[in-house]
């Protein structure tokens, strides 16, 4: 059964790379991807993706905020099932966003500059619960 993943990112290149990348995986498929926060909401409630790749700075709700939501409303209502888990994905190497991205729940926190196989890595990762940082 494929890894279900719902990229969050306000750069349509950024989005697209990351289909490109994570769909040449015979065990990954992209459900959505969307360009703000709150987009990220919904296409985690209409898909329940596995692995939910955000980007930190996002219009309406960034990243940090999204991850949070998603942890609370799961404590919240645990009849809803598993939460995703999430991948923060950023150009910011700053340690605040690492600490608060994973106090906020994120299950791992890559850098853009990475390569594509550690944006591989890293949704495997977190698909079966390990974290990659």
């Amino acid at each position: 059964m494929a890894i279900t993943v719902v990229i969050a990112d306000d750069q349509e290149m950024v989005r697209t790379g990351f289909r490109m990348i994570l769909e040449s995986q015979p065990d990954i498929e992209v459900v959505a991807d969307v360009v703000d926060g709150e987009a990220a909401l919904a296409a985690v409630e209409e898909h329940r993706p596995d692995v939910l790749l955000l980007d930190i700075r996002m219009p309406k709700l960034d990243g940090l905020e999204v991850t949070r939501r998603i942890s609370e409303l799961t404590a919240a209502h645990p009849e809803r099932g598993q939460r995703p888990r999430i991948v923060i994905v950023t150009t910011f190497d700053l340690d605040e966003y690492v600490h608060t991205a994973l106090r906020n729940g994120a299950s791992g926190f890559l850098l853009k500059d990475a390569s594509p196989a550690m944006l591989v890595e890293a949704v495997h990762a977190a698909a079966v619960g390990d974290s990659l940082i």
